[in-house]
């Protein structure tokens, strides 16, 4: 099956030096830089969840669309996840619990296979770790309400081509600029979560 397929080159891969922080430099917009580019004691740990499944003979996976709120990141798309509570003994069991949370897919349901190289957000002050898993089933999502303004189920094959590779202007702390990213599916990803999918990209291309 592709699925199954895909999910065995995805393990082997990240057991691979990761491409890393030089994957994440072709995506970075020049906006990046007038903030702090390293964390220090007061930055938060956060996770998010590259989640892998199937759907007939196509490989999926979900990104959110936040809602429109005040802060730094409203209306952006992006892999579920959230901040790392007391409660979680590693930033692993952040990425599941929110997932679970933000897209209703069960904690247990989920087998992570890798993890990718951690991404400093400057403009929120976070530190954000992802990870790969898979569900072996087309899943019924439940979005959180609060977290989630929409679910978009995209094809991962999309972001490994090119031609889906640009430039856009978005609004971003009540200015515009000019950013770097995928358009997919009428879509467009932009900021860290373009940084952790082009790092995936590259991971799974490298020979």
């Amino acid at each position: 099956m592709v699925f199954d397929s895909f999910i065995s080159k995805a393990r082997q891969k990240l057991t691979l030096p990761l491409p890393g922080h030089e994957a994440h430099k072709k995506l970075i917009h020049k906006e990046r830089f007038l903030f702090k580019n390293s964390p220090d004691s007061s930055t938060r740990e956060s996770a998010v969840l590259l989640l892998l499944y199937p759907s007939s003979d196509i490989v999926q996976i979900p990104l959110i669309l936040r809602p429109m709120y005040d802060g730094q990141h409203g209306g952006q798309m992006a892999l579920p996840g959230g901040k790392k509570e007391y409660t979680d003994e590693n930033l692993e069991r952040t990425a599941l619990r929110e997932t679970q949370e933000e897209i209703g897919i069960k904690a247990l349901d989920i087998k992570v296979i890798g993890e990718l190289t951690e991404v400093f957000i400057p403009v929120s002050n976070f530190i954000v770790k992802p990870y790969v898993g898979f569900i072996d089933y087309k899943p019924q999502f439940f979005p959180d309400q609060k977290e989630v303004d929409r679910i978009y189920e995209l094809e991962i094959l999309d972001f490994f081509n090119d031609n889906n590779l640009g430039y856009k202007t978005v609004t971003a702390g009540g200015k515009q600029i000019e950013v770097p990213g995928f358009e997919i599916a009428n879509s467009y990803i932009w900021g860290a979560t373009a940084l952790i999918m082009n790092e995936f990209k590259e991971a799974i291309l490298q020979a």
